[in-house]
């Protein structure tokens, strides 16, 4: 069963779910109140006995990124997972330029959207940028999150003094930061314009290998190139609400004390990360009384759903039955 709407749109980046994905699925766009349009793709709607699932994919992804789990995760209960606000196939508005304003633009469309697809509670789960969102979201909307799993989520620490304490990040970070100044983060995809997506295979050989299971030829760089190829949106906001690309103005620490006690917060990194994995040790502090588990997965980087994605499927599946 599939399900496709808003036919004018259909030429935005599309990942082929089908036959790829064994599961029932609709994909289609979710009309919010103020007219934007948030692209969504559900899998196993048929299965209502359950809390939910909904993954909230990180910076300059989208729906796609998620194939290599959506089968899986759907076995037992409802998956959703849609494009953010000014990302993939959904609206572009313009969004306020202070952190402050474009981080809560970004909640403010998630709830929109939970409320239009009628959904009381659900397991959120977000990845980079999407963990830092589902974060403020938890903060806001407590009630409606049963459990909070951040996969590697950006934007937690405070940026170190000493410069001796920060990671180095992997190559294709120090390019986009380097052009931090002048533009967006990725304006450079679309400059190269028909070069696009050789320039994402450049950069990004890996993530065809990540997917070499699913998709033989350059599907997803072509995917991510056209993710990001149009009006960078969501990318601006993302702009205003970081330091630089691997720190927040506003960092979560500070405030993840701020999620209601009875919240559990199960936090996932990779092993090999470029990511500061010592802040799940730091939210435990924060939070003495709530549960809060955090745990690395050996042979994964950044993007630990797509290079272990049977390791990262298992884990996620534990605690989702842990709700219900």
């Amino acid at each position: 069963m599939m399900m496709l709407s808003e036919n004018s749109l259909i030429a935005l980046p599309w990942i082929p779910l089908s036959p790829g994905l064994q599961n029932n699925f609709l994909a289609r766009y979710v009309s919010l109140p103020n007219q934007n349009k948030i692209w969504t793709v559900t899998v196993s709607p048929e299965l209502r006995d359950r809390t939910p699932l909904v993954m909230v994919h990180g910076f300059g992804g989208g729906v796609g990124l998620w194939i290599l789990n959506m089968d899986s995760l759907s076995a037992r209960r409802t998956l959703h997972t849609f494009d953010l606000l000014g990302f993939g196939r959904s609206s572009r508005p313009a969004f306020p330029r202070d952190p402050e304003g474009a981080e809560d633009e970004f909640v403010t469309s998630i709830e929109t959207w939970r409320e239009t697809m009628g959904i009381p509670s659900m397991i959120l789960l977000g990845h980079s940028l999407g963990g830092f969102l589902a974060t403020s979201y938890s903060i806001k909307y407590p009630e409606r999150v049963k459990h909070l799993i951040l996969v590697d989520p950006w934007g937690f620490p405070l940026r170190p003094t000493d410069p001796s304490e920060i990671r180095a990040p992997p190559t294709w970070v120090k390019a986009v930061a380097s052009v931090l100044g002048r533009s967006n983060p990725l304006a450079v995809l679309r400059v190269a314009g028909p070069w696009g997506p050789g320039l994402v295979q450049r950069f990004r050989p890996d993530f065809k290998r990540k997917f070499a299971d699913f998709f033989e030829d350059d599907t997803i760089s072509e995917y991510i190139y056209h993710c990001n190829a149009q009006n960078p949106s969501g990318e601006t906001a993302f702009k205003s609400m970081m330091e630089s690309f691997g720190w927040a103005r506003r960092p979560m620490l500070e405030r993840i004390h701020l999620i209601r006690k009875d919240v559990p917060i199960t936090m996932i990194y990779g092993a090999n990360t470029w990511i500061d994995t010592s802040t799940g040790k730091k939210v435990k502090l924060q939070r003495p009384d709530s549960y809060v588990r955090d745990m690395e997965i050996e042979g994964a980087s950044h993007h630990v759903y797509a290079d272990q994605p049977h390791i990262f499927n298992a884990v996620v599946e534990e605690i989702c039955d842990s709700v219900d």
